[in-house]
């Protein structure tokens, strides 16, 4: 099996102050609640100091293990993930879905969202957190991986949910729908995938991989069935045998050049369908394993600790990473477990009074913060300031409302939420994202262009700071250079999106609308081809809409039925503060000289990349040679920079190959927009 190389970092100690220093007031006042930080991952959890860093450990161990499986040496996350682990049954089910009016019986559940995902586990529970492999799996593959079959997805997702983890191996292989007998009535249990293989019929090949099955919404219903079962034994098969080079050349040859599933098996594996199906039969028959533990499984006293079909050393060690942690306010646990059930359904109307009250009643750790920032102000001042921000409540709570203004398209509830929750604490980019998705929708909704679009841009730098892989972020990026920077910007960044996260296909439809802007109609009508047939039925909608604009746009240069937008008449609102707030900020990283736009045409440079100089830190000069020229290109700031190829810009990069878009300046200097390293 292929390795990846095991990540390199110690773990850290934190000991809450109450336990160096026993005082009875300290030790009443300390909060249960943890936030530990992984390599890649965000746990809360009140079940103590070592079971979250446990909860940490395991989930980066899951992640080594799946990019080991699928050869895959750098993982996209594109959308930041928080686990929420409770140490008891009492808030895990309080806060878990309903089904039939009851909480769900499976300790983990995996709640997906465009801006932020959450998994949620009962610590009570032993090894809570392979109830989310399945799902946890999923999420990998859709943000690594573009659109394949079914099949792939379902099968690999089982196979993976059945790892088993401790701090000194790994074992995978079993069936995981394997159920004791002490656990349900044998007579009344769905079959286990070992037992629907068992049986005489099997689905006919073609049928199993031409099946469809989206699996993008993470919503499936019982994975008792054969589909499931032979999707199972198919992927085991393939990663048993080493086969995931001739799948990608399978799914090239019926993805994108649409040969039929059988010519494609013949081609890609050098085999009939006949013979390849024999094969993953004859496989699955050899696995003694399943049997015995099939077996083992009906025993009056069976324990399910059944070994795995394999064992391989661990990947990632208690000892092999830097796991941080710091303590958390009781109410900002609650708020992010009330912000987590907001995205329940069920569980909505709750959140809303939860949230509602945390954001109405004073924070002392709100308090306590502003108190620090007046510590060297005006005494009178300071205690007033201190008042207001106690009585603004938990920022987190003021976020998590305006998110589901946003969802609901209460745009000047959301503005004042934002506005709430910035007082309080100016330096979350969670207020600066959602403050973008805020100015986004209400230019779609009222049909007019994006109001404050440079601070928005800004705005979305900061965020890209903070969490350089946040797809939506660079998808935003592109929106606004649509209107502010014109269509080379706009694909770069959209480009961004796109590689973080290939199968969001809203981005592939805003790349096509940014080709249809440049006139590029063939790649534009490429992709809402691609579209028509998408799963989204809004995405289809829109790609068929938007191949009847490139027809007439492309033959009479406007689109049929074009009208211009209505104007609206400017209304103040809560929405003006935070634009004045971006304004200032704007106002005082940008030089004087920036006042009007630049409309200088950006042009585009393959060469070589001689030298870096980043002795005007953060500004930074390019050397670039390209057919016998030489230019230096500029950037204000390098860590602003578009990156393409890249995570950060070095300034110790030289002789490398580039692609850059930059505005002239002179015959041999400019202002770079972006840059791609090869």
């Amino acid at each position: 099996m292929a390795r990846i190389r095991p990540i390199s970092f110690f773990l850290l100690t934190t000991l809450p102050l109450c336990a160096i220093l026993p005082i009875p007031a300290l030790c009443a006042e300390q909060s249960p609640w943890l936030e530990i930080h992984s390599p890649h991952y965000t746990v809360i959890t009140d079940a103590g100091d070592r079971k979250g860093r446990e909860v940490a450990l395991r989930f980066e161990q899951m992640r080594a293990v799946f990019a080991s499986l699928l050869m895959k040496e750098r993982l996209n996350e594109p959308v930041p993930l928080t686990i929420l682990a409770f140490k008891n049954d009492k808030t895990y089910y309080q806060s878990a879905p309903l089904r039939q009016g009851r909480p769900i019986a499976v300790p983990g559940f995996f709640v997906p969202g465009e801006d932020h995902n959450f998994i949620v586990l009962n610590l009570f529970e032993e090894e809570s957190w392979r109830a989310v492999a399945h799902e946890f799996a999923h999420l990998l593959l859709n943000s690594n991986y573009p659109p394949v079959q079914g099949w792939f997805d379902e099968g690999f997702a089982e196979y993976f949910s059945s790892i088993r983890l401790d701090n000194k191996q790994f074992e995978i292989g079993g069936d995981p729908e394997l159920q004791s007998a002490l656990t349900d009535d044998a007579r009344n249990s769905p079959k286990s995938l070992t037992e629907l293989l068992g049986g005489q019929v099997w689905l006919a090949l073609p049928d199993l991989l031409t099946m469809k099955h989206d699996t993008s919404s993470y919503s499936e219903s019982t994975h008792n069935t054969l589909f499931y079962a032979q999707a199972w034994m198919t992927v085991h098969y393939l990663l048993h045998e080493k086969k995931l080079p001739e799948t990608g050349t399978y799914f090239g040859l019926v993805e994108n050049q649409h040969i039929p599933v059988e010519e494609a098996i013949q081609t890609a594996y050098g085999v009939t369908p006949a013979k390849f199906d024999q094969a993953v039969k004859d496989y699955f028959h050899s696995l003694k394993m399943l049997f015995a533990a099939l077996d083992a499984s009906r025993q009056p006293k069976s324990q399910m600790n059944t070994p795995q079909v394999y064992q391989f050393p661990e990947l990632v060690g208690p000892a092999d990473g830097v796991i941080n942690s710091k303590s958390v306010s009781e109410p900002d646990a609650r708020a992010l477990t009330a912000e987590m059930k907001l995205r329940i359904p069920e569980r909505r109307e709750g959140a809303i009074q939860e949230l509602q009250t945390l954001a109405e009643a004073p924070d002392p750790t709100a308090a306590q913060a502003v108190k620090e920032q007046a510590r060297n102000k005006d005494k009178d001042e300071g205690e007033k300031q201190i008042g207001a921000s106690a009585a603004a409540g938990n920022e987190i709570a003021h976020r998590a409302l305006a998110w589901d203004h946003l969802q609901r398209g209460e745009f000047d509830g959301a503005a004042e939420e934002l506005g709430n929750a910035a007082a309080i604490n100016q330096r979350d980019m969670w207020i600066r994202y959602y403050l973008s998705v805020l100015k986004y929708r209400i230019s779609l909704a009222n049909h007019t262009d994006i109001q404050g679009l440079p601070n928005m841009l800004q705005d979305l730098r900061a965020v890209l700071e903070w969490y350089p892989e946040f797809a939506d972020a660079y998808d935003l990026t592109a929106v606004a250079r649509r209107v502010g920077g014109g269509p080379v910007a706009a694909m770069q960044a959209e480009r961004a999106a796109m590689q973080l996260s290939p199968r969001n296909q809203r981005y592939v439809l805003h790349m096509a609308e940014i080709y249809i802007d440049d006139k590029k109609w063939p790649a534009a009508r490429t992709l809402l081809e691609h579209l028509k047939s998408s799963s989204d039925p809004k995405v289809a909608a829109e790609a068929l809409e938007r191949m009847g604009q490139v027809a007439n746009e492309q033959k009479y240069g406007v689109s049929a039925g074009t009208t211009p937008a209505k104007k609206l008449t400017t209304q103040s609102s809560p929405f003006d503060v935070l634009e004045e707030d971006a304004a200032k900020r704007a106002a005082a990283q940008t030089p004087q000289s920036a006042t009007t736009a630049d409309k200088r045409p950006a042009k585009f440079l393959q060469g070589r990349l001689v030298r870096v100089d980043c002795s005007q830190s953060p500004a930074a000069i390019l050397t670039v040679a390209s057919g016998g020229n030489v230019l230096k290109l500029r950037t204000p700031d390098y860590k602003s920079l578009l990156l393409i190829g890249a995570d950060t810009f070095s300034c110790d990069w030289n002789d490398r190959s580039v692609s850059v878009n930059y505005k002239a300046g002179g015959l041999s200097d400019g202002d770079l927009v972006s840059v791609e390293v090869r």
